[in-house]
């Protein structure tokens, strides 16, 4: 590295821990607040949100163009894209976090013990959240609603190709916090575009809580590897739908349409669909037609071949793929059993579902199928937070700890004991 390079990557790496040290003391300041205070922050962002939409539209289409400018993939675009409705939701979404219930102080499970003492365990927050990510600049808007509900602070960074409309929402955010009298810094991004600032940002393991990185499999792999700091993550969404024998088949190719065509650049997409080989002749044309008519690809197996003309032999690397588009991978499978191994081996542990009436073998699938979210009769695009009633979510957690599924504002709070005594002493 040359001189000149060291001296801005270290230049790079004093703003970055300057932002991290102003963000703790942030989080001091928010541990303190009031739920009132805090709520008052965030009605104040939604109000700010809807009042300046069409600020945000102008300013994102110059994030949408630059990124067909540059061929980026449909799919990376929708995500990219803000539209009226999806800044109404946004600042919905800022709305319903700031109603739910105060987290922050919670004490429950208390109970006394023998020597006298009541135990009992207080939820609080984490502190500082680092959050890297890409495309979506309305994760800007949830993360930050988020956390400070929880009570944290957060540094953001997100992708180069939403830089203007995250820094834009990220002002707006500033805004609501000055109003609510809380400090602006409670919510910060790293604005510069050079991806050194996310190794800068992984380095401050001293001053950053926890991070969580949403995007390609690439960054999520890089920021487990690269940092010491607790990571909550999620790789793929490798989502599946199984049709089974027992299923009402007009239900089935509902949902199964609606997994896969809802938004194809969602974590949530269906990409596996699984067929019972009782049902698959029957069911697999009428759906194939539909998904035709949005131009998905269907890649099958063999037995999938035999029924539909215009599928395309699958390779095993189709069974784990996360297309995120309109390709879809097709297996006939023998039974449960078959649908359930092939979850487990190909899967992702994100989203699964079962369309069937066979209460039996619904629960099976629920006790088996080892993913953060198990569905019954329905599309595994409903795995969101906003439609678990989270108000939003920070992001999927396909791991076990130390939260799972889509991570709402109790993911983001810890607990500690607290002890009542009255003068006991253990030994004396």
């Amino acid at each position: 590295m040359s001189e000149t390079a060291s001296q801005t990557s270290d230049a790079l790496h004093d703003a970055v821990q300057a932002q991290a040290r102003a963000a703790r003391q942030a989080a001091t300041a928010l541990a303190r607040a009031s739920g009132q205070t805090r709520q008052a922050a965030l009605l104040a962002v939604a109000a700010a949100i809807e009042a300046n939409a069409a600020d945000l539209v102008a300013t994102n289409r110059l994030d949408v163009e630059a990124a067909r400018a540059r061929d980026l993939a449909p799919a990376l675009v929708d995500r990219l894209e803000l539209t009226p409705e999806r800044i109404n939701g946004m600042a919905d979404g800022v709305r319903q976090v700031a109603m739910l219930d105060d987290p922050v102080g919670e004490i429950s499970a208390v109970r006394q013990q023998p020597s006298g003492l009541r135990i009992g365990q207080m939820r609080v927050p984490l502190g500082v959240i680092g959050i890297i990510y890409e495309s979506r600049p309305n994760v800007t808007a949830d993360a930050a609603a988020l956390c400070l509900k929880a009570g944290n602070a957060t540094l953001l960074r997100g992708g180069s190709e939403a830089h203007n409309s995250n820094r834009a929402i990220g002002e707006l955010i500033q805004t609501g916090l000055r109003e609510a009298g809380l400090p602006a810094e409670s919510v910060q991004l790293i604005e510069t575009t050079d991806r050194a600032a996310v190794g800068a940002m992984l380095a401050q393991d001293d001053l950053i809580d926890v991070i969580i990185p949403r995007g390609g499999k690439g960054l999520i792999e890089r920021v487990s590897r690269d940092t010491r700091i607790p990571v909550l993550k999620h790789l793929d969404g490798v989502c599946h739908v199984y049709i089974d024998a027992d299923a009402d088949l007009e239900m089935a190719e509902r949902i199964a349409f609606d997994a896969k065509t809802y938004r194809y650049g969602i974590c949530g997409a269906m990409e596996t669909l699984l067929v019972h080989k009782g049902v698959a002749a029957e069911a697999l044309p009428g759906l194939a037609a539909r998904l035709a008519t949005k131009d998905v690809e269907l890649r099958g197996c063999a037995r999938t071949c035999a029924i539909l003309d215009n599928a395309i032999p699958a390779t095993d690397a189709d069974w784990a793929e996360e297309f995120l588009g309109p390709i879809l991978a097709v297996r006939v499978v023998d039974d449960i059993d078959d649908a359930i191994e092939h979850i487990s081996r190909w899967g992702s542990q994100h989203t699964d579902a079962i369309v069937s009436n066979n209460h039996h073998k619904i629960e099976r699938f629920l006790r088996e199928v080892d993913s953060a979210s198990v569905m019954v009769n329905a599309p595994t695009c409903f795995a969101d937070g906003f439609e678990y009633g989270l108000g939003a979510e920070i992001g999927i957690s396909t791991g076990k700890l130390h939260a799972r599924g889509p991570v709402g504002v109790q993911g983001l709070t810890t607990q500690k004991f607290v002890v009542y005594g009255d003068g006991q002493t253990r030994g004396a």
